[in-house]
């Protein structure tokens, strides 16, 4: 089905972003283009009537394809907590369902709480899983805008790590359940709130 001139013309909007996404996954540039030019392929083959979302779809599309091209470079880890992540982040797709995967969503949050402190756990969080721009992390956790830059390469690259910390049981029980209802409901007051808490950063 081919596109019409507006669907045409959101995906033009959109490549800029998903160039910036594929990027972040992808270390080759030209890997980025061709997990682009893949999504607009895709984009043109989507019945698009029942897309909620054309941003959001391109955007987990982009995601993705990134982290499965990703995956023979990256460890293991870091491609499983990527996936999840996208899914979580989309507001086109099912969220519930996904949320619902309660067990897998479970694991990867302890992935990252082994992996990251609280504070680079809180940008990770935001910026991986819900796509927030740098300056809205900054403004969420008090931080200084390039500190939460630095936050963010600090943590991607300690995601690759090995486990850093012991999970405590119940902050892992608490992330979990703020983050699945954030996932569910697109309301991330209290995942926000819950990550300033742990890093010192609000009162709790």
């Amino acid at each position: 089905m081919t596109p019409s001139d507006a669907e045409t013309a959101t995906f033009t909007r959109s490549r800029p972003r998903l160039l910036r996404l594929a990027r972040r996954v992808l270390v080759n540039p030209a890997d980025a283009d061709d997990v682009v030019q893949d999504v607009w392929v895709r984009w043109q083959g989507t019945d698009r009537a029942v897309v909620r979302d054309p941003s959001a779809f391109l955007a987990t599309t982009t995601k993705r394809l990134a982290l499965t091209l990703g995956q023979s470079a990256r460890v293991r880890h870091e491609s499983s907590v990527g996936t999840w992540t996208a899914e979580a982040a989309d507001p086109a797709g099912d969220l519930a369902r996904t949320a619902e995967r309660g067990e897998t969503v479970e694991q990867a949050l302890r992935i990252v709480l082994e992996r990251l402190s609280p504070t680079e756990c809180a940008v990770y969080l935001l910026r991986e899983a819900f796509d927030y721009p740098h300056g809205r992390i900054a403004r969420v956790l008090g931080l200084g805008e390039p500190n939460v830059r630095q936050l963010a390469v600090r943590a991607r690259r300690r995601m690759a790590g090995a486990p850093r910390a012991t999970v405590e049981p119940r902050e892992h029980a608490r992330l979990s359940a703020a983050f699945i209802a954030a996932a569910r409901t697109g309301a991330l007051a209290e995942l926000e709130a819950l990550l300033g808490q742990r890093t010192g950063q609000l009162a709790a």
